[in-house]
């Protein structure tokens, strides 16, 4: 007995031996790391020029995991940490980080990282912490940034880092620590700061941001420092207690701070008979009581918790017969003022296309918000059913319009009278005119017809002037003001000397120069980061229904603007459908020709009509050509993966111009922005990843050119390529 059990014991020791021997054999053969990851730091090591510093690296395969690679930490087979900071690294970050889901630290802090480029896009959606601070990074702040709801610790200090803050945090509710001080950033603080709720330590000092600190107000901070900058106003009280503050080196307001205006409660907080005001312990505005300062406060409070009780009695007693039809009155109403219940909505919004230049808030199921209460504050609204039976009259709610509001005998002014001189373009709502103010800038007003407003009301027509002044991207055109009186309805814009891409592309002249390669490339990234930002950043969001070259606006530098974002609400559809055949010209996807239904995916397949504009310099639809040729998209969709028919594709003024492997993958993102089905469309954020590195592997690499060709087009590529 006991030699039987021996031999069994022996026999599991070797079996386990065995399967060890196998489980190490297979580890050696196959490595032990995700291949994913793996994959993603050769790149990096790649793009990091191979740096000597980093031991245990290759460029080709290896296991981080089962081996020694300095600064990488793992948990299992994945690739949690990449710590670098300090090491006189140079190069870049390399194209294909978000593909380490499982990596919540990256610091490559204090090195030489960058080379003046962007910061990459393909950023680990995962990150707890990114720790960027110390390199030579340009640009702004990735959008990819935006989603990454898990980050703490956000450091991009000590950068070349420039121009305005989006508002791409509002999703980033965990950031406990944000740095972006000592760079060039400009404009004023965003306005979702406000939803940084665990925000302690703020470094924004040595920028140069204007405006208030107004927006961090309410953000709970431990640590903040706004030096030296241009910040003007008032310090806010609730800052002023902050132990680490430092806010020397601005213009700030001499003198106590004026009174908040008048408070005027909001709709949603009118009371209900019987119901007492006030309920809780917050005041109308959201902020808490405090201890009692004075000594006979709690005396008072008493006198007027018993005057309240009383009031409250005698009032239930008086209203009792009333209380339930006054109850749901006053909810309609309370619905109605923070949102517009979706029913109306759809009334609002018609079912096709609208201006020649607009877009569109997209309606869903739930409202849509045009001053969203805090967070914790969202209440649940009742059916549209429950309201459409409902006879109280709607009362428009205006939000705060952050635009100037213009007088029509200024404009009239400006414009010359609205002069034939000064129009530089007409649309199915308007026409749109050169205007010139007292200060000499020179702006674009839009005077929409009567007829484009034949039942709304000044209140609606300024309720979407609100949404659209809250729109602020650096690709999205800028609307700076607004005119609303005797009838009179105008939106003024910002105003771009170079005019439209349709122009540029189809209206050339002996005296203008085709668009090179590379401002080809750079204005296709721009429009799809601002389609980005109309998608995936705007909450609720924005939907443009008519996306066509004229409404792509290029400044000084052929930077592209996508112009009038959500006007599309205040155009009838019978009047668009009389006034506008744009949408039969190329540019409408399958399933809005079909049924006139807009999503955002038909937005995704007209930005790939555009991008095939900028690639072949054909017109979408083009009446004078045969009849196989004469729509765009239906021509060159089935030639995109055809490289031979590629190079007989491409617009005849690039001249040969433009590198191979980059039309190639300029072809692939068209060829996924055009396809028939809309579900297998990407949306706009992967668009904008494939052009980022569309551009990040050109700046690698320009090996696609002859050294005569390359030389004969260094003025193309001199300049920074792209934004």
């Amino acid at each position: 007995m006991r030699r039987g059990r021996r031999k069994e014991k022996e026999m599991m020791r070797l079996w386990v031996l065995l399967v060890c021997i196998w489980f190490w054999t297979l580890v050696l053969a196959n490595g032990f790391t995700d291949p994913a990851d793996v994959s993603a730091l050769n790149a990096l090591y790649g793009s990091m020029n191979s740096a000597p510093q980093l031991t245990g690296w290759t460029a080709n395969g290896g296991d981080p995991c089962g081996q020694v690679w300095k600064g990488i930490t793992c948990s299992g087979t994945s690739v949690t940490e990449i710590k670098l900071p300090g090491m006189q690294i140079s190069g870049a970050l390399g194209y294909s980080l978000n593909t380490m889901i499982s990596l919540i630290e990256l610091d490559v802090s204090n090195n030489n990282l960058g080379g003046g480029g962007l910061i990459p896009y393909d950023l680990p959606p995962n990150l707890r912490r990114l720790s960027l601070s110390g390199n030579t990074f340009n640009g702004g702040i990735p959008y990819s940034i935006s989603h990454m709801v898990s980050l703490k610790y956000l450091e991009l200090n000590h950068n070349q880092l420039h121009g305005s803050l989006d508002d791409m945090f509002v999703k980033l509710s965990n950031l406990t620590t944000l740095d972006l001080s000592f760079n060039s950033f400009t404009g004023g603080l965003p306005e979702s700061f406000s939803n940084l709720s665990s925000l302690k330590i703020l470094h924004v000092q040595n920028n140069q941001f204007t405006g208030t600190i107004d927006v961090i107000a309410n953000v709970h901070l431990e640590d903040l420092n706004v030096a030296n900058n241009h910040f003007s106003g008032w310090i806010p009280d609730q800052l002023k207690g902050i132990n680490n503050l430092q806010t020397y080196g601005n213009s700030w307001s001499a003198g106590p701070a004026p009174p908040p205006p008048p408070y005027t409660p909001p709709p949603s907080r009118r009371t209900h008979p019987g119901q007492r005001s006030g309920g809780g312990n917050s005041l109308p505005d959201g902020v808490t009581y405090g201890k009692s300062s004075g000594l006979g406060g709690g005396f008072i409070a008493a006198i007027v918790v018993v005057i309240l009780i009383i009031g409250a009695m005698m009032a239930f007693f008086l209203v009792k017969r009333k209380t339930r039809n006054s109850s749901s009155e006053e909810k309609i109403e309370q619905e109605r003022s923070y949102a517009l219940p979706s029913k109306e909505v759809k009334q609002m919004i018609p079912n096709h296309p609208t201006e020649s230049i607009n877009a569109e808030i997209l309606h869903s199921a739930d409202p849509i918000y045009l001053k969203p209460p805090p967070i914790a504050q969202k209440k649940s609204f009742d059916s549209d059913d429950d309201l459409s039976n409902q006879s109280t009259k709607k009362t428009a709610i205006v939000a705060p319009i952050k635009a100037l509001a213009y007088s029509v005998a200024d404009l009239q002014i400006a414009t010359g009278s609205f002069s034939i001189d000064n129009l530089i373009g007409e649309g199915s709502i308007g026409r749109v005119y050169r205007a010139q103010v007292n200060d000499g800038k020179v702006l674009a007003v839009k005077k929409i017809n009567s007829s484009a407003l034949p039942s709304q009301s000044s209140d609606e027509f300024l309720e979407v002037v609100s949404i659209i002044s809250r729109l602020h991207h650096p690709n999205v055109t800028e609307l700076v003001g607004y005119c609303s009186e005797h009838g009179q309805h105008l939106l003024i814009y910002e105003f771009h000397k170079n005019g439209s891409l349709h122009d540029v592309l189809h209206h050339l002249d002996e005296y203008s120069n085709p668009l090179s390669w590379a401002n080809r490339v750079k204005i296709a990234l721009g429009t799809a980061r601002a389609l980005e930002y109309l998608h995936e950043v705007c909450s609720p969001s924005i939907l443009h229904k008519n996306l066509k070259s004229a409404n792509v606006l290029l400044d000084g530098e052929l930077n592209p603007h996508l112009s009038d974002c959500g006007l599309s609400s205040i155009v009838p559809t019978l009047e668009y459908q009389a006034l506008d055949h744009s949408m039969a010209s190329g540019y409408s996807a399958p399933e809005v020709a079909m049924s006139g239904q807009y999503t955002l995916k038909s937005d995704v397949y007209s930005f790939g009509v555009i991008m095939l504009e900028l690639m072949t310099g054909r017109k979408p639809f083009d009446s004078s050509r045969q009849r196989l040729e004469q729509s765009l998209a239906r021509w060159a969709a089935p030639q995109l993966h055809d490289i031979d028919a590629l190079d007989k594709m491409v617009d005849p003024s690039l001249e040969g111009l433009y590198p191979a492997k980059a039309l190639s993958r300029f072809a692939d993102v068209i060829a996924l922005c055009v396809q028939s089905e809309p579900e297998f469309r990407p949306p706009m954020s992967e668009v904008v990843q494939a052009l980022v590195r569309l551009v990040q592997r050109s700046n690698m690499s320009k090996r696609t050119f002859s050294k005569e060709r390359f030389e004969a087009a260094g003025r193309y590529y001199d300049d920074a390529l792209f934004p």
